[in-house]
Parts: C-alpha cells; structure tokens; sequence
C-alpha cells in the first residue's frame, strides 16, 4: 500500500506546534498530542476556518515558499441572475475543516507531499467590475509570479478573466484553458459590461492565450445564447457538448481536450464552474442547469486534467445563500483537493514554475 511509502514528518511537526502554540492539555486527557486549545487540523468542528485548516500566509510576501497559495475571490458583481457568490470562499473554507489531507484511494497526503497556504482574500470592490478586475489580476498574478499555484476560490465567473490576466502576465509563454461548465461565456458583453457570461472572450484577447487553445467541456441545455455561439464560431474555440461527453466518454474527451489545450501551449489553467454539475447535486449556485455531469464523472475528469500539470485553477459559482447542507461548497472543495492530488501523485506539482520569466509589474 502507498501509505506506508508516505513520511509523518509533517504531521509530527505539526502536533509539537499545536502543543506549544495551544497549551498541553489537561491531566485527563490520556493522549498528550491534544493541546487545551484547538490550534490544528482536529477537531473538525473547531479552530479558525483556512482552507483545510492549511498555514494562514499573512504576509503575501512570503507566499511563495509554498507549492500552492489558495486565495479567495469573493466578487459577485458579475452576476447577471442569483447573487451569492461572494460568499463562496467562506462556505469552501467552512467546509473545508471536514477533510484530512491523506486521500486513502489515491495514497496522497497533501500534507506530507506538498507545502500548502492559505492567502486569504484579495480585496474586491462590489459596486465596480473593472476596478475588481485589476485587483484580481494584481493578486493571483503577483502569487504567481513567485512560483506558487494558485488555487483560486470565486466568486462568480466574471473573475475567469482577470485571474487567467493575472496569470499571462508574468510569462511570454503560452497558457491553454480547460474550462468546465453548462454555459460557454464567451460573448464580448452582456448587460453593457464585462459579466460572467463573457470571461472567455476576453481571455482569449490576450497575446498568450490563444481561443484555439480554449477548450470548453459540458456545454449545453438551454442557457447558451446565440451571440456566445457566433463568437465559438468566429474563434474556432474547441466545444465538447454534454452529448459528446456521454457518446464518446470521459476519458476520450479528456484525452481531446488535452490534446487541444496543449497544442503549442507550455502549461494550462483549469477553470471550473460548479453548475458543470447536474444541478441536484449542485443547488448553491447562480445559475443551475440540468443534465450535467455527475459528481464521480466530474471528479475523474478533474484528475485526469490535472495530471498533465496546471499552473492555476479556480472553482466558480458556489453560492451559499443557495446551499443545502454546504454540499455544493462540498464538492467545490472536493476538485480543488483532487486536483492537487492528481498533480502530486503525477510528479506535476511545482512543474509549472519555469513558465514564470517575467518581472511582477502591478496592475
């Protein structure tokens, strides 16, 4: 079994931290790794919601000594039907106390194999899109430029723009995008502004993410309007329709999608939108559709995505206001672990840094 091949050195750092940050606890306590104060990953229910209860990286400046930075993006001000997700982040990292970071299928533990940190949020500005555009691209692009992942937790789509900006603009490489989703937002406007329904025609304005490089995977039902048709047309964007998904399967798709995404390209961003998911399992957000994947279904392509190697991804449209027992905010956790599995069980973690060959400017 691969647990055994797996160190506890982290783990045991950690204990030794919890007991001297958080007072050895009382003399009835028979297991003398339990401090007074909960200063750790147990119990689930307790302490100061992280993602993952992962080390709070205060000062940004330090954020790259780690293999990956999960930031927070709580913007909902390109929402154009149910608001909510700003709160997104929160409900993630809420959830996110549930889990340990050993996965028993895959004989990961993220703890023991990679070096994690929460960032926090970056400061967005409600009542303003562009001006929160700047501060999006401005954070994920400055924890890029230091080597670190990001893990970006939206937020709306609209945010799929600024954070692939972000990302561009500290590489004169090529960036692929594997987005995941019901609905395909690429028209140019929406509502006169720059809305969740349009990240991808935008994205792919910028000189080093190319539309033939954007693959776009569970598209359909009936909330793809005409004009984001036209613009898949005029950009000859590569579409895998839910009924492609089910004629030819998920790892064929995949395999395509990779394929495609890569062509040219030396790392690729992984965008997913939680109502890909058939909207039963997925009540917490914006704009459901029925008829998308299921959780195991999205969970498979997810790792097979991943293990190619990303240089940062986000999970969009978690709603909480919307949520029924943090279950979407639940399955927005489980892509973002399992994806990062994925790369560490690969040997992919960390294998995006030499992309970064440019000089952090703020936007």
């Amino acid at each position: 079994m691969k647990e055994k091949t797996i160190p506890e050195s982290a783990h045991e750092a950690s204990v030794k931290r919890e007991l001297k940050l958080g007072l050895q606890g009382s003399s009835s306590i028979n297991d003398k790794t339990i401090p007074t104060f909960s200063r750790g990953e147990l119990p689930h229910f307790a302490g100061i919601n992280t993602f993952m209860k992962a080390p709070y990286c205060e000062d940004i400046s330090e954020v790259g000594k780690y293999d990956a930075a999960v930031v927070g993006v709580p913007f909902d001000g390109g929402t154009t039907y149910r608001p909510g997700t700003r709160f997104g982040p929160q409900g993630i990292r809420r959830i996110s106390a549930l889990y340990t970071p050993y996965n028993y299928e895959t004989g990961v533990d993220l703890r023991e194999q990679m070096t994690l940190c929460d960032a926090g949020d970056i400061f967005t500005i409600p009542a303003n899109l562009e001006k929160s555009f700047d501060q999006i691209s401005n954070g994920v692009g400055y924890i890029a430029s230091t080597g670190a992942m990001p893990i970006i937790l939206g937020g709306d789509h609209s945010i799929g723009f600024p954070t692939v900006r972000g990302i561009a603009a500290q590489t004169t490489k090529n960036i692929g995008i594997i987005h995941v989703d019901r609905h395909a937002d690429i028209q140019e406007y929406d509502l006169d502004e720059r809305m969740h329904t349009t990240p991808y025609f935008h994205a792919t304005n910028i000189p080093n993410v190319k539309p033939e490089n954007l693959v776009q995977i569970g598209i359909g039902g009936w909330q793809v309007p005409r004009a984001a048709v036209k613009e898949i047309r005029n950009r000859r964007t590569n579409v895998f329709t839910m009924s492609d998904v089910e004629d030819l399967g998920i790892e064929k798709v995949v395999e395509m999608a990779l394929e495609r995404a890569w062509d040219g390209c030396d790392a690729v961003y992984l965008s997913y939108d939680i109502d890909s998911i058939e909207a039963g399992f997925v009540p917490g957000t914006g704009w459901p559709e029925p008829g998308g994947f299921l959780p195991r279904e999205a969970l498979k392509l997810v790792g097979l995505v991943a293990a190619e190697g990303l240089c940062g991804m986000e999970v969009v449209e978690v709603s909480p206001p919307y949520d029924v027992s943090d279950i979407t905010a639940l399955m927005g956790l489980r892509i973002c672990v399992d994806a990062m599995g994925a790369m560490v069980a690969h040997g992919k973690m960390g294998k995006h840094k030499h992309i970064i060959d440019k000089e952090f400017v703020p936007f």
